[in-house]
């Protein structure tokens, strides 16, 4: 064989390897992640359990951009906009505005949404069981359940004739504040709407909510709440307010009682769906999802440094008694 065509031959052959080794090493799939704020450890540990349970290990076989606007909500566009840049595989966008935003920056990568109120009202999918579209999630919205924490607080402490509604005016939930505003008129109690969306408003808050002498505290669910949740905890001890949370590691950090969907759970199912994705799965055919379990958490401890008697009729209600 004549030099030439042994060249020829071996850069054909070296040409044809790495074909061979990208087939092999194929670049990871990226999921872009979209938050309003951090979601703490314990969130992100429940996303990635369940991305394994769909086969996908973050770091090993896919990877994870972090873009969280940290409760400045006026970034989430251009935040969006960056993992659209840089073409992501999929959206996992928790919290409604950071499922607007990424709906608005793209109609064709797949975008999976948690803790999101009513996606239909908001625009984000045509209907749950047929979300239609490039979105799919989970949805925090239960009919009768903002009602339920104000019960849970009426029948606790009884003596409480005016009672507060913290909630962020950055995420509206007018829904939410009318059966709160119905329930709190069938209980024949007054109800304070207090507003807060930074961390030096909710201090705000809970100056107004003693000023008013308001007799307990309900705490909206909203993702920026959950992210203070150990301020606000530490607020309602130091101004003696007997408040009620969504979640059980509110009430497993010292608030007085919790009502409401497993966040970790939801995050985990929020996972789940995102590898699946990753597997080829449409969101389109992935109906949204609703809660479907509650879950009721008192804090006997905190009882009782705020002077109250828990009843027995709570008691036994409770999936779970911190003592």
């Amino acid at each position: 064989m004549r030099r030439r065509d042994f060249i020829i031959l071996l850069a054909g052959a070296m040409g044809a390897w790495p074909s061979g080794v990208r087939a092999q090493q194929k670049a990871m799939p990226v999921i872009g992640y979209l938050g309003a704020s951090s979601p703490g450890p314990a969130l992100m540990a429940a996303f990635r359990q369940g991305l394994s349970e769909t086969g996908y290990v973050e770091g090993q076989n896919v990877a994870i951009e972090y873009r969280l606007a940290e409760g400045h909500y006026d970034r989430l566009p251009a935040l969006a906009a960056d993992l659209v840049g840089r073409k992501v595989d999929v959206i996992a966008a928790s919290t409604t505005p950071s499922a607007l935003a990424a709906k608005s920056a793209t109609s064709t990568i797949p975008i999976v949404f948690a803790a999101v109120g009513d996606p239909v009202a908001t625009g984000l999918v045509a209907g749950y069981a047929r979300p239609g579209g490039n979105l799919t999630g989970f949805s925090n919205l239960a009919v009768g359940l903002t009602p339920k924490r104000l019960e849970l607080l009426s029948e606790l402490v009884p003596q409480a004739g005016v009672i507060a509604l913290l909630v962020n005016p950055n995420i509206p939930t007018p829904e939410r504040i009318r059966e709160m505003q119905e329930a709190a008129g069938v209980k024949g109690v007054q109800l304070l709407i207090l507003k807060a969306g930074t961390e030096s408003e909710i201090d705000a808050a809970f100056a107004t909510l003693v000023e008013l002498h308001a007799g307990a505290v309900v705490i909206n669910p909203d993702p920026f709440f959950w992210s203070r949740r150990e301020q606000l905890v530490a607020l309602a001890a130091r101004h003696a307010a007997p408040a009620i949370y969504e979640w059980r590691e509110a009430a497993a950090a010292g608030g007085l009682i919790s009502y409401g969907t497993s966040l970790t759970g939801v995050w985990r199912q929020f996972g789940i769906y995102t590898g699946k994705i990753l597997k080829g799965a449409k969101p389109a055919d992935l109906p949204v999802q609703q809660p479907t379990t509650f879950e009721l958490v008192v804090n006997l401890t905190t009882a009782q440094a705020l002077g109250l008697t828990v009843p027995p009729s709570i008691l036994a209600r409770a999936d779970e008694v911190i003592e």
